[in-house]
This record gives structure tokens, C-alpha cells and sequence, in this order.
């Protein structure tokens, strides 16, 4: 892990096209502004956790392409 210091309004680029600059410290809490472009997810952690385990969840019904297909192509008839 890196560990950058930063002071507010200061930011770090991350590769070409994603900036994270300091906007506020009060306390034991810090605010930061996030510029990315739109093709890039941004989610606190505990929202991106959540997402992937109802992903998974999702990806373990057992339904297989072929029977998918297969009700596609009852709905579309």
C-alpha cells in the first residue's frame, strides 16, 4: 500500500485520468473529491462489498446460458 501525505486541496493523480484532492479535515474525518471519468465505478467500500456479494449471489442460481437462451426465446415468440 502506498501512503501519500496531503494537505487540504492537494490532490494525487491516479494513472491519466483519475484525480483525488483533499477537500476538507475535521477531526478524525476526511473529505475528498474524486474526478474520474463517467466509464469508471466509484463506490465507498463497504457499497462495492455489497455489490460483489449480490454478484455472486446472482452468479450462483445455477441458470445456464443454454436454458437463459432457451427462455428468451419462449418470451420473444
Amino acid at each position: 500500500m502506498l501512503v501519500l501525505t496531503r494537505k487540504t486541496n492537494e490532490s494525487i493523480i491516479i494513472g491519466d485520468d483519475v484525480k483525488v484532492t483533499v477537500v476538507e479535515v475535521k477531526g478524525e474525518q476526511v473529505k475528498l473529491g474524486i474526478s474520474a471519468p463517467k466509464r469508471i465505478s466509484i463506490h465507498r467500500e463497504e457499497v462495492y462489498l455489497e455489490i460483489q456479494k449480490e454478484n455472486r449471489k446472482a452468479a450462483a442460481t445455477g441458470v445456464s446460458i443454454e436454458e437463459l437462451n432457451a427462455m428468451w426465446n419462449k418470451k420473444t415468440k
